[in-house]
């Protein structure tokens, strides 16, 4: 299970909102490529972008930031404003390597089933930002009435074999995820990448107990430095020494 720190980009910014909130933002940095190489540093594997300005424009809006930021050298996935096939290509030209379908897949089922079928199910991953466990569209501006569960069967149908599921209303509070709706999706079978409330090590540990969950993104906890991203891959590891006898 990895640990992922999140890098949410607007306007060129490093920041983080709380709840979704684009009127509750707080901003660490004018550099965002410089925040990806810290977090590399401190020794982790994989970032997640989100192009908060693109999931509300509906297209891409910061690709060359996100091309320094892939320069880096470690996987990355980007979420946000990819509505069409054109927005897919354009992310995975830009380096990254994974791209999160939010909104375009909720409305348009045949980008992602089309998606998959050009770039493969493990360059394509479906993100479920959900709010009391209805979808939420457009930068987490519109609930859309349907269940997220709903949601992550029909995808499933479309050869989609990993979600990003973020519970809104943790998200950015430090308050723990929601354990109990993270449960539910992922008992449907999808390799889980939790996001929304991590605060501490016992969130992640509890996170590490739900079958299917294979990651946590991270953000507020480590900007904040309540989580260290090396203490957390040298604690993930000592939990498989356990899970494995030490062998």
């Amino acid at each position: 299970m990895l640990v992922i720190p999140a890098i949410d980009l607007r306007e060129g910014r490093c920041v983080r909102l709380f709840q979704g909130d684009f009127d509750q933002e707080t901003s660490y940095s004018d550099d965002p490529a410089e925040v990806g190489r810290r977090w590399i540093n401190a020794g982790a594997r994989r970032l997640h972008v989100v192009d908060l300005d693109g999931a509300r424009a509906g297209e891409p809006a910061q690709l060359e930031i996100v091309r320094r930021i892939c320069e880096l050298g470690i996987p990355v996935q980007l979420g946000g404003g990819l509505r069409q096939i054109d927005h897919v290509r354009a992310a995975l030209d830009a380096g990254v390597d994974r791209v999160i379908l939010g909104t375009a897949a909720i409305e348009s089922p045949e980008l992602m089933r089309e998606s998959v079928e050009e770039f493969g199910s493990d360059r394509i991953v479906l993100g479920v930002d959900a709010r009391g466990g209805f979808v939420a569209l457009r930068g987490w501006e519109e609930l859309s009435g349907v269940p997220a569960i709903e949601i992550i069967e029909d995808a499933l149908k479309n050869g989609i074999e990993r979600v990003v599921y973020t519970d809104i209303e943790r998200d950015g509070t430090l308050t723990s995820p929601n354990f109990e709706e993270t449960s539910r999706v992922a008992a449907i079978g999808p390799a889980i990448i939790a996001s929304g409330g991590v605060a501490r090590w016992d969130d992640l540990w509890h996170l590490s107990r739900i079958r299917n969950v294979e990651a946590a993104i991270v953000g507020r906890a480590l900007y904040d430095g309540t989580i260290e991203i090396s203490s957390a891959s040298e604690w993930w590891l000592g939990q498989e020494s356990v899970e494995t006898g030490g062998a």
